[in-house]
């Protein structure tokens, strides 16, 4: 297990993160993603443990406050030290009836907060990241409560999860103008089927030393090699079956997948463990979220990250899953060209 910084940060974190979407299985939508008792929740945590991974991450609204509470007891359970585990929530959902129990305002962050360091049986949270967007919510606001909770103690390191590249930029500007904690991570969803990640987001995320954490790495399950083209499982189960996301592209992933199925079979690995271990040979990505309802899952995930793909692999994998050239990228990289030896003749001669 190789460990990265968050950012740009001194906090080492594994290169996969455990993922707790699925403890509880409260409410119609948790409850297709994963139902496990805490038992089940005990042993997944052990196994992360005993695998190297340091980095759980977990959010207030996955089973409306169960999973946080669960990932708690999980860790008290097995007599986790505190200072072995990098735990990371999330705020911004609905988490009561009230107009003002969500959203990313001063109140409902710093209210949820204590809510979350409650519920995890913590004194404070590593990492807690705005789960999405609040269109309602100055982004202004939404940083000064971030700051209040860094200052006070209750969280160490604060990130973002589902923004825009331009949003991240305005409020890691805000932060630099009124001296405020900084956004060290950003939670995205990204895999070799989706790139569209990589148009302005990950250029932001070199530019300014953000990391990325990685959801869904396997396109909520349609990148392990076990679905039919049409979208049914090839085993009658799994999560696409009842809960249709995230939205991909079938015939760009299935592609994907058919690229993958050799290099799976001539590294003795199953297509998911390729599907990661693509994710993290790209230098942008500091950590992958896995999640499963069986050790056995995890332990597959946890698989990749002791595969090493060749040149010829990665070469293969890029052929497949490229982006197409998209407006202002490919005249950025054109007129770019000046500083790498000049235009070529033909342009030159035109511009």
């Amino acid at each position: 297990m190789k460990y990265n910084p968050l950012g740009r940060t001194g906090l080492q974190v594994s290169e996969l993160c455990l993922g707790t979407m699925t403890f509880g299985g409260q409410g119609p939508v948790w409850g297709q993603v994963g139902g496990l008792v805490q038992a089940e929740a005990d042993a997944l945590v052990r196994s992360a443990l005993e695998a190297g991974i340091n980095f759980i991450d977990t959010a207030n609204v996955y089973s409306y406050g169960l999973s946080e509470q669960m990932t708690g007891q999980a860790l008290r359970n097995l007599g986790v030290a505190r200072d072995d585990v990098v735990v990371a929530t999330k705020v911004l959902a609905p988490m009561g009836d009230g107009p003002n129990a969500r959203g990313a305002s001063r109140s409902h962050i710093i209210a949820q907060c204590h809510a979350s360091l409650k519920r995890l049986q913590l004194d404070h949270i590593d990492l807690y990241q705005i789960h999405g967007v609040d269109p309602f919510t100055p982004i202004e606001e939404t940083m000064d409560a971030l700051d209040t909770l860094v200052r006070a103690g209750d969280v160490r390191y604060i990130g973002v999860s589902n923004w825009a590249a331009w949003q991240i930029s305005k409020a890691l500007g805000i932060a630099e103008r009124k001296n405020l904690a900084k956004i060290r991570s950003l939670q995205a969803y990204y895999t070799i089927a989706g790139r569209d990640l990589e148009r302005e987001i990950v250029p932001m995320l070199d530019e300014e030393q953000v990391g990325l954490m990685v959801w869904s790495p396997l396109a909520g399950g349609l990148l392990s090699g076990k679905y039919h083209r049409d979208g049914t499982s090839i085993s009658g189960d799994g999560r696409r079956a009842s809960f249709d996301f995230p939205p991909v592209d079938r015939d760009r992933a299935f592609a994907v997948i058919d690229a993958m199925r050799p290099i799976a079979d001539a590294h003795g690995r199953s297509v998911a463990q390729i599907a990661i271990a693509w994710l993290l040979h790209r230098k942008v990505v500091t950590s992958v979220i896995v999640g499963a309802k069986r050790p056995k899952q995890l332990q597959d995930n946890i698989g990749a990250t002791t595969v090493t793909l060749s040149p010829e692999d990665l070469a293969t994998l890029e052929a497949v899953s490229a982006l197409s050239p998209e407006y202002p990228g490919w005249m950025i990289t054109r007129q770019s060209r000046y500083r790498f030896g000049g235009y070529p003749e033909e342009v030159a001669k035109t511009e």
